[in-house]
């Protein structure tokens, strides 16, 4: 029994950094003095526990706003004083060309309360910095409160769709008292998750009816009910032989199109970042563009034109003028009237032709190819497509993936292909998911 007592005074005095003379150790200056730790009878400091209420939390990345975790924390005896508390993320790798701790710590909207008191806005911070090395890069700290045998902490956590990359953490959640001592200990299991989209990351579609009145579908974030009910943009738009979008149209009102009037006068309708007032008014640029048969816009507010010979041109957008929106045109090359349609998709045109096959071309992003400029070698899509009457890309109606394509069939039902990537280049997937019925009561859709 001695010999159990001696062995635990040791181990105390050596948790204590203290080596007396009287022990056999050497002589030492005495430490700063500091208040002692709380102790439990065998003499180890005391970690009390954080609980983690209602099990993981699913945090929806996107629109849904925020959702609460809940702690409640046990002190051991003898905690006095102020105590604070921190909720750290522990993100070991973050996707390349983006996202930092710094912009998940920008991303992250709190409030938080303590005790059951009112939520008050409560800010995460990012002491990352390159060249150093953080075990967790991206923390929040909890207010400050008096110790007590149990103390509750309710923190709200709201982020935008960029930040689903996050995926599930264990989240270590740490309480200290006035010395920084550690007086608890415990984690939160926080599993971020893609929910709906904002609307600047989701696409929007036009449709002009027989009557002349565009109406407009905002995307949903859910391909298996891509859009929204239908919203009126206004009427006498049956005044165009065609219409264009040479960006690419977003739900929250982003997006520029160009339409020809039947005497070939050419019309920019600028986006207004409104989605219920989606353009201003037209400005004309100007005559003559009745000489071409076929438009696709490029999403970066550039135009091409296939003429009555078969030449496509390109037509680069002007972004230093309001009034001449683009630059002089520009020969791609001849031989596009083996094509019967064309569409704008992801910067370069979706092309059918009258053998029913699309065909899609990527940008090359330089002179360098002299047949090609500005697009790469065509590539295959697939074959079936004249099944359709019209088709149409669009912005994401997703997951935040890739734009989409539409596309109604002769019975006027529409279907919806989410793009994918092929060879390197942006296309229609290979498997399509109905939309609904009733879209033979438009004449144009883009």
């Amino acid at each position: 029994m001695a010999r159990t007592r001696t062995a635990l005074v040791l181990a105390t005095v050596l948790v204590a950094g203290i080596a007396p003379q009287a022990l056999g150790g050497p002589a030492a200056a005495a430490p700063a003095a500091a208040p002692a730790p709380v102790t439990g009878a065998a003499g180890a400091a005391e970690v009390g526990t954080v609980v983690q209420e209602g099990g993981r939390l699913t945090v929806p990345a996107g629109t849904e706003g925020p959702v609460t975790l809940r702690l409640t924390v046990t002190l051991p005896a003898g905690v006095t004083g102020p105590v604070g508390a921190e909720l750290a993320l522990p993100v070991t790798a973050f996707p390349p060309a983006g996202p930092s701790p710094l912009r998940l710590a920008g991303a992250l909207t709190s409030t938080c309360a303590v005790n059951g008191g009112a939520f008050a806005p409560c800010a995460w911070d990012s002491p990352w910095m390159d060249g150093e090395d953080y075990p967790h890069p991206v923390r929040l700290k909890l207010p400050v409160t008096e110790a007590a045998p149990t103390l509750t902490y309710a923190v709200t956590i709201d982020t935008s769709s960029d930040q689903a990359w996050v995926g599930s953490l264990d989240a270590p959640v740490e309480l200290t008292d006035a010395t920084g001592a550690v007086v608890a200990l415990g984690t939160a299991g926080l599993d971020f998750v893609l929910g709906t989209s904002e609307p600047n990351h989701l696409g929007a579609l036009h449709a002009r009816d027989k009557n002349g009145v565009l109406w407009r579908y905002e995307g949903t974030s859910r391909p298996e009910t891509p859009f929204k009910p239908r919203r009126k943009v206004g009427g006498g738009w049956n005044v165009y032989t065609a219409v264009v979008p040479v960006s690419t149209p977003m739900s929250n009102g982003t997006g520029d199109l160009v339409a020809r009037d039947r005497a070939g006068v050419l019309w920019y309708y600028k986006g207004t970042g409104n989605p219920a007032a989606p353009f201003a008014p037209r400005t004309r640029v100007g005559a003559g563009w009745n000489v071409y048969t076929a438009f696709a816009g490029r999403g970066n507010g550039t135009l091409v034109a296939r003429d009555s010979n078969g030449v496509l041109w390109d037509y680069e957008r002007n972004f230093g003028s309001s009034t001449a929106p683009f630059r002089p045109r520009l020969r791609v090359g001849a031989g596009w009237n083996v094509y019967n349609a064309l569409a704008g998709y992801g910067g370069g045109p979706l092309a059918r032709d009258t053998g029913g096959v699309l065909w899609k071309y990527g940008e090359t992003g330089s002179m360098g190819d002299p047949e090609g400029y500005p697009f790469r070698a065509r590539l295959r899509v697939g074959a079936g497509w004249n099944a359709y009457t019209a088709f149409a890309g669009t912005g994401d109606l997703g997951r935040r993936s890739y734009p989409d394509v539409v596309a109604r069939d002769r019975t006027g039902h529409l279907w919806l292909y989410q793009g994918v990537i092929k060879n390197g280049a942006l296309v229609p997937g290979p498997t399509r998911t109905s939309v609904g019925s009733g879209w033979n009561i438009y004449d144009l859709i883009f």
